[in-house]
């Protein structure tokens, strides 16, 4: 994973964006204190930032859905892991997946997301983290969602090819929410299908970056 520095210097990007999984979470080099050191040294000396993480351990064992009380308390214990190692290295932000099995499907899972994330909000404050929800909600039902978490510290992320695969329309999705997004992934998919080479699919990229644009988005743009 070191070599992944100078590579993404020669190809001329700026940032990285980590993944966190399960089952291999606890190794993870980002979450073990012997590593923190090689992380920043690479950071640093091939001028690559890392700015988020995207839990997809979140999407594969979402706290939301735990099956009982200890499951739940050794989720969060994990979430609260993640949190103190990111703001260890300078990491703002953390992509949350409400998508596939994570994917919202109840008013209790709702409710639980909510109540939780309130709960560790003042752990996300002191860290200087925000949270930003990666999902596959219709743009008005977005809309709806995102207004009950507060404005500076939760936002959205804003993924082209998602949305492409759910037939969503970008100008829509902007007017709706465009002000609450603070990242956005960058893929192409076509309709129903999964991730596909940049323009192979049906991603509409001119409206994309045409909504980009207009609400001065002036974050990362994650490939």
């Amino acid at each position: 994973w070191l070599e992944e520095f100078p590579l993404s210097r020669k190809l001329g990007f700026s940032c990285m964006e980590w993944t966190l999984d399960y089952p291999k979470f606890h190794q993870n080099p980002i979450l073990l204190e012997t590593y923190k050191k090689h992380i920043l040294k690479a950071s640093e000396a091939h001028h690559i930032k890392i700015p988020s993480i995207t839990l997809d351990c979140c999407m594969q064992r979402p706290f939301w859905k735990a099956k009982n009380q200890t499951s739940f308390n050794e989720l969060i214990n994990d979430f609260k892991l993640i949190i103190n190692a990111a703001s260890s290295i300078g990491i703002n932000i953390l992509v949350l997946p409400l998508v596939d099995n994570g994917s919202i499907k109840s008013e209790k899972e709702f409710k639980i997301l909510k109540s939780t994330l309130f709960s560790l909000s003042e752990i996300l404050n002191q860290n200087k983290i925000k949270i930003a929800f990666e999902s596959d909600y219709s743009p008005s039902l977005l809309k709806n969602f995102i207004s009950h978490f507060e404005k500076g510290l939760f936002g959205i992320n804003y993924d082209s090819g998602n949305s492409a695969s759910l037939g969503f329309d970008p100008d829509e999705e902007f007017q709706e929410y465009g002000e609450r997004i603070i990242n956005v992934h960058i893929k192409d998919r076509k309709l129903l299908g999964s991730t596909i080479r940049l323009g192979k699919g049906d991603t509409n990229f001119k409206k994309v970056f045409g909504n980009i644009k207009r609400i001065n988005y002036e974050g990362n743009f994650i490939l």
